[in-house]
């Protein structure tokens, strides 16, 4: 008897990384996971909840994260142990475009009658590509699948003599082949215009956990149970249009349907925040500017969540005025702001429709350091338009104006590049003329093949009039380099960390070089065996090349989890298997 109705498998960016030797390069510095983005999308936590409470199955499989923690973890011999009546694959970010497909090839090979559906936004812009692949059999589109994703399960799970047309026509959002080959793609009509409907509940996966007995293969991504960051959704779809992002409001229009963001109700969220805290001591990360749907919006969330005891993250769109940062200071003094203008030049800005000056920057950096912010991170960007090497290079020297100027510690800036691939639906992807770029891959057959060219460099799906792919490369290390420096001069980093993140940045560059030479001389028979002689250096330089990737981390609690709780729920889920059994045996 199959384990679960349906299992979430999560692939790493390429299925066989523990063998390829790619330089990864700093493609993934600036975030939790690992080069081969071992995170897995808040969407599965939502599925699962909205599933269960049907009355369903389910399980999470990060296979990406197994993969990463230990070297013996078998994927395949996984996927082969693991029955499902029902397999669900994310390709929500288009860097897993090999990983996913390969992982659905495994899952087809050894569970031939198991159903396999897909969904994220790749897999919603490149659906009718995608749907093509043998080894899918349905795509879900948009950004809110969890009611369509019940209808097909409620279908496939009553079906015992194949799919019917007549039911799989009715069910928004879908995509799927009928026995003829032709594809057909539902309207789009599921779009809810609110996120109330949803469980946003970790114990959830508790449950799963205790339930199924395996731990490491439910965590978000590979150093969770280290640092247990929590993320809590306040919208889908967004009101602002930077131009580089694939969830901006022109791009959710265009992949999701949305013509306005869906919110969930501050109460609701407040509440969400409180029951994380139940289960991790790690600090909350509020994806979406609470500020989106108003100030009033705000506050309510504000006065609903004040008490609440942990560390708060909260990303910010625009810059903020000192009244709200000191009314953000009363309701949850221990916050942390991540704040990203991406450039220090107005004219980049401009580009990327981010109207606003550096003196509003520096204000909100002020404001919010003056009412006791524990900690404001800056992130800046290269690969952008308008963007050349000097200008890269002087935002360098405006972060270390600015670090002269908030000199306490709690002042943190950070540099990476637009990578691996500007994402499609944006207005870069969408209108690269207009915006200076030249897109190199437009099917995701393309992207999933440029995922095995041996560097980061070479995997960048374009280039701009202002930078070849080169020249971001060259100038990504360099303004790394010193910045690291910078950090090091002010005490942000210790002096031995900082010569660590220098060795990185220097070995990075001279393997790109040699690896730029191996390719220009070598066929291919001959590259492949060249790169594989630089593994092991080429694996040393992976991870945190431009910046040490726990700068990232905030400082927690000593328990990272609140174990009685845990204890208690496991218990209570331990007994309540024992009671489903006993029932199903009488």
């Amino acid at each position: 008897m199959p384990s679960a109705d349906l299992i979430f498998l999560h692939a790493p960016t390429v299925y066989d990384f523990r063998s390829r030797p790619t330089l990864w390069g700093p493609t993934s510095d600036l975030v939790p996971s690992e080069p081969i983005f071992d995170m897995y999308p808040v969407g599965f936590s939502t599925m699962a909840s909205y599933l269960t409470k049907a009355g369903l199955r389910t399980r999470i499989a990060n296979l990406a994260a197994a993969m990463v923690r230990s070297k013996r973890f078998d994927a395949e011999r996984f996927i082969a142990r693991r029955g499902a009546r029902v397999f669900g694959i994310d390709l929500h970010w288009l860097p897993h475009a090999h990983g996913s497909l390969a992982v659905a090839d495994l899952v087809r090979r050894h569970h031939p009658h198991a159903p396999i559906v897909f969904g994220g936004f790749s897999a919603s812009y490149f659906h009718d590509e995608l749907i093509r692949y043998p080894q899918v059999d349905y795509v879900l589109r948009g950004d809110s699948t969890e009611e369509p994703l019940l209808r097909l399960m409620e279908h496939l799970l009553d079906t015992s003599g194949g799919a019917d047309p007549a039911v799989l026509s009715r069910i928004p959002n879908l995509t799927w082949q009928d026995e003829s080959g032709t594809v057909h793609a539902n309207p789009q009509t599921y779009v809810p215009p609110s996120l109330d409907h949803l469980d946003m509940d970790y114990r959830q996966m508790v449950r799963s956990v205790v339930r199924s007995g395996d731990f490491f293969n439910h965590v978000p991504f590979d150093h969770w149970m280290e640092y247990p960051v929590m993320a809590a959704l306040s919208v889908r779809g967004c009101r602002h249009d930077c131009a580089y992002c694939g969830g901006s409001a022109s791009a959710s229009e265009l992949i999701s349907g949305r013509h306005a963001p869906a919110y969930r109700s501050p109460e609701r969220l407040a509440e969400d925040l409180f029951r994380m805290y139940e289960i991790s001591r790690g600090p909350a990360f509020i994806l979406g500017d609470i500020r989106q749907a108003g100030v009033d919006h705000a506050r309510r969330f504000l006065r609903a969540v004040r008490g609440y005891p942990g560390q708060a993250m909260l990303e910010i769109f625009t810059p903020m005025s000192p009244e709200f940062a000191a009314e953000l200071a009363d309701a949850l003094p221990d916050f942390v702001i991540e704040f990203s203008p991406e450039s220090h030049d107005g004219a980049v800005r401009r580009a990327l429709h981010k109207n606003f000056s550096n003196e509003a920057i520096e204000g909100t950096i002020e404001a919010c350091l003056d009412v006791g912010c524990r900690r404001f991170d800056l992130f800046f960007m290269t690969g952008l338009p308008q963007q050349t090497r000097e200008s890269v290079l002087e935002g360098v020297d405006y972060c270390e104006e600015l670090l002269t100027r908030f000199n306490d510690g709690r002042f943190i800036p950070f540099i990476g590049p637009l990578a691996p691939f500007v994402d499609p639906g944006s207005l870069f992807y969408e209108k690269p003329e207009i915006y200076g770029y030249n897109i190199r891959y437009r099917t995701l057959e393309e992207h999933r093949r440029a995922l095995l060219a041996p560097t980061w460099k070479h995997i960048l799906n374009y280039e701009t009039e202002w930078m070849s792919r080169d020249d971001i490369a060259a100038v990504t290390y360099e303004a790394g380099r010193r910045l690291n420096a910078l950090k090091a001069k002010f005490g942000l980093v210790e002096p031995e960390i900082a010569a660590e993140t220098e060795d990185r940045i220097e070995r990075a560059v001279s393997l790109m070089a040699q690896i730029d030479e191996l390719v220009a001389r070598c066929a291919p028979e001959e590259l492949e065996r060249e790169l594989q002689a630089l593994k092991p250096q080429i694996d040393r330089a992976n991870t945190s090349t431009v910046c040490e990737k726990t700068e990232l981390d905030l400082p927690f609690d000593v328990r990272a989890f609140n174990w009685p709780k845990l204890f208690k729920m496991g218990a209570a889920d331990v007994c309540l298997g024992l009671k489903e059994a006993l029932v199903g045996r009488g």
